[in-house]
């Protein structure tokens, strides 16, 4: 009898033992670390991975996500320095450098974002209001989300977080401006391409007009030296010509009137009404182009005149 209370007692020590082991250690992975709070007051923070030992039935373990969170931010309306009005789609990446500031300012990861979308689009609405649109689509986009992140960083380091990165997704105009100042970027787009097309039309007339100009005083002065040229082929012609005739006259006359009748006999239909004695054909019927000479008549017989 005595044995078997003997063993009872043994197996609910051993229960025991086993309970108070159990409760006595945890594990920390490398994505969390961990808060260990006893009775309400935390005690330590355990960032190393492995296994840890801890109070019994006293102590509560918190596990914290050491790792990079990211935060959705829903799109907001934002005024711009030029009274433009911007919808920005931003979104932010944080990590809980404080475990224990972060356990006794916040506590969760949902009442840390919650407080972080606050504080990033009050980040948001400063920066942004402070500059132009302009600046916010394109000029200084980069230089305005660090401006954010580095606001939102200072002002959720009092919860024992860090702000790694702040992004704009996409700034636009909203819905009901979009389309006007589609319509006046093309006005002014189209503006641009009817100035840029007159002055390009300018420049052609004027360059045409230029060319024109330079074509019309070359063409005169290819044709005044032409001419010049011509005139002294022809006179040198004419020198030849007269040193020809001037040394064999009836050859120079040969030569002319074959010419002439090279030029002028050419077609097959050419026609002429002259003089059979014409002196066109003088060489027709005299190689020598001289008229031939006519035969002396005969003397006549002298009338015999009776004598009375």
């Amino acid at each position: 009898m005595k044995s078997g209370i003997t063993g009872i007692v043994a197996l609910l020590v051993l229960f025991v033992v086993v309970i108070v082991g159990y409760s006595s250690v945890f594990t920390v992975s490398e994505t969390q670390q961990v808060l260990v709070v006893r009775l309400g007051e935390p005690v330590r923070v355990v960032n190393k991975p492995g296994l840890n030992f801890k109070a019994p039935f006293i102590d509560t373990v918190i596990s914290i996500d050491k790792r990079i969170l990211d935060l959705e931010n829903p799109s907001q309306e934002v005024i711009a320095s030029d009274q433009k009005r911007l919808v920005v789609d931003a979104f932010a990446r944080y990590r809980i450098e404080n475990a224990l500031r972060f356990y006794q300012s916040i506590g969760s990861i949902q009442a840390a974002n919650i407080q972080l979308t606050t504080l990033l689009n009050a980040a948001l609405r400063r920066v942004l209001g402070e500059v132009t649109f302009i600046n916010v689509v394109r000029d200084e986009r980069e230089v305005l989300m660090t401006r954010i992140r580095d606001q939102l960083d200072r002002e959720a380091e009092g919860y024992g977080i860090e702000v790694v990165d702040v992004r704009i997704r996409r700034a636009d105009l909203p819905e009901q401006n979009s389309q006007a100042v589609y319509q006046r970027m093309q006005t002014e787009r189209q503006r641009e391409a009817a100035e840029f097309r007159a002055q390009g039309g300018q420049k052609a007339q004027e360059i045409r007009s230029r060319a024109d100009r330079e074509a019309t005083v070359i063409i005169a002065d290819a044709n005044s030296t032409a001419e010049q040229i011509r005139g002294a082929g022809d006179g040198e012609r004419n020198r030849l010509f007269a040193e020809a005739y001037g040394q064999d006259p009836d050859f120079f006359s040969f030569y002319r009137s074959m010419s002439a009748y090279e030029n002028g006999l050419k077609s097959n239909d050419t026609r002429f009404l002259l003089r059979p004695d014409s002196d066109f054909f003088k060489f027709f019927s005299n190689a020598s182009g001289k008229p031939p000479v006519a035969a002396p008549a005969a003397p006549a017989a002298a009338a015999a005149v009776p004598r009375p």
